[in-house]
């Protein structure tokens, strides 16, 4: 999606962005010796362009994002508060990735067929259409019994969903058949009515999820193999923008899980990753 971060008086910065699209850009970054690819739709717009640009930019690889021939990127704006929470408003209803995986579209177990690790994510399904969904989730079974892996991040949105009761459905379709679960417990709990984060993964276990991790912010994450350890974790001394906090630990686990890192492990560069990136503004920051 095309970024605005608001700033002083009228002015505002101008960036791409989006939860999955963090993710790609700090696991390309973190991890350099991966390939890396997008699946989306853009359109044939001069914003696309440039959304193309930065993916090739970035080193990763477009050759899964297909042009509609009318309809455009979304948009959102940002605003962060002096304790470096966010807001957002979006112009998304009618972005050309709504039609990913429409009937006279490409067909996704041709998209899939060739990677190891798919990363989905619960914005993904909440704009996609039924059958659409339908489509991806036959296209993973597909993929998972070829050797592929999926990892989730649920990422609940309540304003993408008309109904409730359809996205914990549709939620828990595709945590039963995910590899690698990546979790926030705020969405889990918003979602599924949890009390707590001990609620959230018996849930998930109880769904087939052994492995992944956990989210919950400044507690630290926890494992979600048998163990389930919890990461002890330092306080985040200078928080500025939190936007990309799940995107980025995201990253940091999967790099670290892509090179062979027990979970525990993974946990630590996600956490590592994201305690970086929350001390600046932005969604894809500058970081050592």
């Amino acid at each position: 999606m095309i970024e605005l971060i608001a700033g002083n008086g009228n002015a505002a910065e101008l960036n791409v962005a989006g939860d999955t699209y963090n993710t790609a850009a700090y696991l390309k970054r973190t991890a350099p010796e991966l390939d890396i690819e997008y699946v989306t739709v853009l359109g044939r717009d001069r914003f696309s362009d440039r959304i193309l640009r930065d993916m090739k930019a970035r080193d990763i690889g477009t050759t899964a994002v297909a042009r509609h021939p009318n309809r455009m990127p979304g948009l959102y704006a940002i605003e962060t508060d002096a304790a470096g929470e966010r807001s957002f408003a979006y112009w998304r209803s009618s972005s050309a990735a709504r039609t990913l995986f429409d009937a006279d579209g490409r067909d996704p177990a041709d998209v899939l067929a060739g990677h190891d690790l798919v990363l989905l994510s619960g914005i993904s399904l909440a704009i996609l259409s039924s059958a659409a969904r339908d489509r991806l989730h036959n296209a993973l079974e597909w993929f998972r019994t070829n050797g592929g892996l999926l990892a989730f991040d649920s990422n609940f949105r309540p304003h993408l969903w008309d109904d409730l009761e359809l996205a914990r459905a549709e939620t828990e379709r595709f945590w039963r058949c995910t590899d690698i679960a990546l979790p926030s417990a705020d969405d889990e709990m918003a979602l599924f009515s949890d009390a707590d984060g001990t609620d959230v993964i018996a849930r998930l276990r109880s769904w087939g999820v052994s492995r992944g991790a956990l989210k919950r912010g400044h507690a630290g994450p926890m494992d979600l193999g048998p163990d389930g350890h919890a990461l002890k974790v330092p306080i985040a001394e200078n928080v500025v923008d939190t936007t990309a906090a799940g995107d980025s630990f995201n990253a940091g686990y999967l790099a670290a899980a892509a090179t062979g890192c027990s979970s525990i492990k993974a946990m630590e560069a996600g956490h590592a990753l994201a305690l970086k990136v929350i001390g600046k503004r932005g969604a894809i920051v500058d970081i050592d």
